[in-house]
C-alpha cells in the first residue's frame, strides 16, 4: 500500500484508545498494568494491540520472557504517538484556557545565544500585542529543548535542529552564534598584553564547559581534539550561564559562553573575554515548530517578529 492510500487507511482504522494503550505499555513497562490504568482486562488489552497491529501492518512487540520487547516499527509508531500525544496536551492547555476567558499561554524555549537581545524584543512586542497573554520561558541547550517540543511542553524552540528530520519539523534560521573564552576579571590570563593568546596557556586552569551532547559542548570537543589537547580533568558541566558566571567570578576558571551573551557581561565589568579565537563554529540557529501542530495566533506573531528584525550583522553594517 502506498503513502498517500496508508494515511486514509490508517486515520479509518487507528483508535485513541489504542494510542493510550502503547503508550501506557511504554511508561507502564507492561500490558496488564497499562490495561489496568485504562480500566479494561487483559485480554481485551491483548486483543486491541493485535487490532493496532494489523492496521499497521507491522508487528509492533517481540515477547521476551514475559515482557513485551519494541520492535524498530513499534519504537517508530510510538515516537509518532508521543507526539500526538503532545499535540493533544497543546490542544487541552489552549481549550481550557478559551474556556475561562483568558488570553491563552504561550510555551518558549530558548538557547543563551538568543536570551540577551533577540528573545527579549521579542517578547516585549508581543506583550504588547497579547498583553494578557501568558508566557513561560525555558533556557536550555538545543537538544535538551528539542525533547520539551516534542513531548508537546514547548510551542517554539529558538535553537538548533541537530540530527532531526526536517520532514517533522519547519525550522527557520535567525543568526550564526560565536562564542567566546571568559574569565575573571582579575584572573592571571586577563593581565596578558598582546594580540591573541595560545590554547595551551588555557589548560594550566579548571574549566567549565556545557554538557556532552549540547552543540555548544561538541564544538568545544572538536576544539580541544584540533589542539591535540583533551578535555581538562575535574570539568564542572553546566548549561546555566549564572551559575558559570557566578563561578569564574570566585576562581581562576575558564569558561566557554556565546559572543553574544559574554559581550554584555563585559560591558559591565563582570567578566573578560579572553583573545583566543575558537575555530570551530556552531551551526545557525533558529526558529523550530512541529510540523503537523497547529500554531496558535500568539505563536504565529512572535515567530513573526522573530524574522522581521533585522540581523546583527546588518545592523552593524548600516551603523559604520
Amino acid at each position: 500500500m502506498g503513502t498517500d492510500a496508508f494515511t486514509p487507511h490508517l486515520l479509518n482504522r487507528l483508535r485513541m484508545r489504542q494510542v493510550a494503550l502503547l503508550l501506557g505499555v511504554e511508561e507502564l513497562r507492561t500490558l496488564s498494568a497499562a490495561a489496568a490504568s485504562l480500566g479494561m482486562t487483559q485480554p481485551a488489552a491483548t486483543k486491541m494491540l493485535h487490532e493496532l497491529e494489523d492496521a499497521l501492518g507491522q508487528k509492533l512487540f517481540d515477547r521476551v520472557g514475559r515482557g513485551l520487547q519494541l520492535t524498530a516499527a513499534g519504537s517508530a509508531v510510538l515516537a509518532s504517538f508521543r507526539g500526538l500525544r503532545g499535540s493533544m496536551e497543546a490542544l487541552g492547555r489552549e481549550l481550557a484556557e478559551l474556556r475561562q476567558g483568558s488570553a491563552g499561554k504561550l510555551f518558549v524555549g530558548s538557547i543563551m545565544a538568543a536570551s540577551p537581545a533577540l528573545l527579549t524584543d521579542a517578547l516585549i512586542h508581543l506583550k504588547r500585542t497579547f498583553p494578557l497573554l501568558s508566557i513561560e520561558i525555558s533556557v536550555g541547550t538545543s537538544d535538551r529543548l528539542m525533547e520539551l517540543l516534542r513531548e508537546g511542553k514547548l510551542d517554539i524552540v529558538i535553537g538548533r535542529l541537530l540530527k532531526l528530520s526536517t520532514r517533522e519539523y519547519v525550522f527557520r534560521p535567525i543568526e550564526d552564534e560565536a562564542l567566546a573564552i571568559v574569565v575573571a576579571t582579575d584572573h592571571p590570563l586577563a593581565q596578558r598584553r598582546g594580540k591573541s593568546l595560545p590554547f595551551a596557556d588555557l589548560l594550566e586552569f579548571p574549566w567549565i564547559l556545557q554538557p556532552a551532547g549540547s552543540p555548544m559542548r561538541e564544538v568545544m570537543e572538536q576544539e580541544f581534539k584540533s589542539h591535540h589537547a583533551q578535555l581538562p580533568k575535574g570539568l564542572i558541566e553546566t548549561s546555566s550561564i549564572l551559575t558559570t558566571t557566578n563561578l569564574i567570578a570566585k576562581t581562576q576558571m575558564v569558561a566557554v559562553i556565546p559572543q553574544s551573551v559574554a559581550a554584555r557581561y563585559q560591558a559591565h565589568g563582570l567578566l573578560r573575554i579572553l583573545p583566543c579565537a575558537v575555530r570551530h563554529k556552531l551551526a545557525a540557529y533558529g526558529s523550530i515548530v512541529q510540523k503537523d501542530r497547529p500554531t496558535s495566533v500568539a505563536a504565529a506573531e512572535f515567530l513573526r517578529w522573530l524574522h522581521l528584525r533585522p540581523s546583527r550583522a546588518a545592523v552593524r553594517a548600516a551603523s559604520t
